[in-house]
């Protein structure tokens, strides 16, 4: 997904409104007004970069004649000591803007990592890794932006991306075919035409999935052989129906997820719990 320049800013303001960045006392009372410094952002880690829109957009706020040039870009693989930019311009806006800065790359870079660490355990299969709608409240532009700077795909951005009939869609709706019959009825209703993905958590539910003839089939919470033997029946039936695997899914077990047959894993951990990369801004030089 590409990031918009209004999507950065809005999320940008909101985090320097939140942080009080017009009233720093401490910056602005301990810190001379004159003063014109150098910052260098370095990574502490090793990991996958993301997020340098946003260190660009926090600074632009603060104070537009404070220059960023990246080192680096986004999606580049870092190593620890290694510079991503340099900060150039008054000392109290470079100070002020330093932590809004620090929260975006570092949670967007810890996104890229884990990222790129699912992708790497994916290896040679020819299986998407995908992001859920799992995403910290107010920054899932930014959060699936950076699971793309890992190598991961998006799967559906909002509730209006696509269907997705979930256990307790299925629930209240009595079953899977009464589900997909009525989503059916509403987009002819409505004039509406997209993509149908169903979850299911048993074999007899799959193969219900398959009979409806939807886009994708969710498989939640299976054991390798259950999805195995799905993909072998989805295969056989000439069904064109993509198997999507989640639940739980981990580092140590996502290749053998991934050997079964399905096209595609989810994976939530990649933006709800990923772990920030270390990076850390110094001033290097004054310039009076």
């Amino acid at each position: 997904m590409q990031l918009t320049t209004e999507t950065v800013r809005t999320a940008v303001l909101a985090a320097l409104a939140e942080d009080q960045a017009a009233d720093d006392v401490t910056t602005q009372w301990s810190v001379p007004a004159e003063l014109q410094v150098e910052a260098t952002m370095i990574a502490k880690k090793p990991g996958r970069l993301a997020g340098l829109p946003a260190v660009q957009a926090v600074f632009a706020a603060v104070d537009p004649t404070v220059t960023v040039r990246p080192a680096v870009a986004d999606g580049d693989e870092v190593l620890p000591g290694q510079p991503l930019a340099w900060i150039s311009g008054a000392a109290r806006s470079i100070i002020t803007g330093e932590r809004v800065a620090l929260n975006f790359v570092q949670r967007m870079s810890g996104i890229a990592t884990l990222t790129a660490a699912f992708v790497a355990a994916i290896g040679a299969h020819p299986v998407r890794l995908l992001d859920t709608r799992k995403t910290a409240p107010g920054l899932r532009a930014m959060d699936k932006y950076a699971v793309t700077c890992g190598g991961g795909t998006n799967h559906r951005l909002d509730l209006a991306a696509m269907v997705l009939l979930k256990e307790n869609h299925l629930a209240a709706a009595g079953g899977v075919l009464p589900a997909v019959r009525r989503v059916r009825d509403g987009m002819t209703a409505t004039g509406r035409d997209m993509a149908i993905e169903v979850e299911v958590t048993t074999a007899e539910e799959a193969r219900e999935a398959l009979d409806c003839k939807v886009e994708w089939i969710l498989l939640d919470n299976m054991s390798a052989a259950e999805m195995a033997q799905i993909a072998e029946q989805r295969n056989t039936s000439g069904s064109d129906a993509r198997l999507e695997a989640s639940g739980t899914i981990t580092l140590d077990t996502i290749a053998d997820v991934a050997a079964t047959g399905v096209d595609a894993v989810s994976v939530g951990a990649l933006t709800h719990s990923p772990t920030a990369l270390d990076i850390s801004l110094l001033v290097t030089r004054n310039h009076g």
